[in-house]
């Protein structure tokens, strides 16, 4: 065994050197606080003031009961087709491989949507979602007619 481990010699291999460490510098100054007297300040203008009241008005209804295309993503509804029920424009919406009837009021999607209008070509809803700041913002959606790919 003594022998055996003069003949046999250990191989190292060398540690690449190593690189720099460039710190990264931080400037807090042009970063905003976000538990600054400043920040309450603006928070509560905007709850007090007249802009804050219009923006208490925009709200989703969270206490109505939910229509069924509430539970799916606009992503994967596909508009197919439209009808023209008593002069009244009707939406053909697909959803899961099953055909819905959409019309102007009915709501789609997950953030609240409300069909404003239904034309032969297209489906234009208002959506009701949270900005950065948690106020509730309405936001245009439209769900246009799929043409068929062969």
């Amino acid at each position: 065994m003594q022998e055996q481990r003069r003949q046999t010699a250990p191989r190292v291999t060398a540690i690449s050197e190593l690189k720099k460490y460039a710190p990264l510098v931080y400037s807090e100054s042009a970063a905003a606080e976000p538990f600054g007297s400043q920040r309450l300040t603006q928070a509560l203008r905007r709850e007090s003031g007249p802009a804050g009241a219009g923006a208490a008005l925009i709200a989703p209804e969270l206490h109505r009961r939910k229509e069924p295309l509430e539970a799916y993503p606009l992503d994967v509804m596909a508009m197919v087709g439209s009808l023209n029920r008593g002069g009244q424009h009707v939406a053909l919406v697909q959803v899961d491989k099953l055909l819905h009837q959409v019309r102007a009021g009915n709501y789609l999607g997950e953030n609240y949507g409300q069909v404003m209008k239904v034309s032969e070509s297209e489906v234009i809803l208002r959506e009701i979602v949270q900005d950065a700041a948690g106020e509730w913002i309405e936001r245009p959606a439209v769900l246009r007619l799929r043409e068929k790919t062969q």
